[in-house]
């Protein structure tokens, strides 16, 4: 006997938001926050001179970016 199914999932995956790195394909959103937060410690380090303002400020920016574009692209 032969059935059909009919899959009411919808993919959203495209490829226009992943990057290939190495074989891999990485999400925009990973590589725009990593970016972000490697510019903002370079950034406040100079600024400031104080190791732990650059990285606690560099971190919460990239954390922040990463959950805010992995939500924006999501909803593309």
């Amino acid at each position: 006997m032969t059935t059909a199914e009919i899959s009411t999932r919808g993919s959203r995956r495209t490829t226009d938001n992943y990057v290939d790195i190495a074989g891999t394909p990485w999400p925009l959103y990973k590589i725009e926050a990593v970016i972000l937060g490697l510019i903002l410690f370079v950034v406040i380090l100079a600024v400031t001179t104080s190791m732990q303002v650059a990285v606690l400020t560099a971190a919460s920016a990239a954390v922040s970016t990463w959950w805010v574009r992995r939500f924006h692209y999501s909803r593309m």
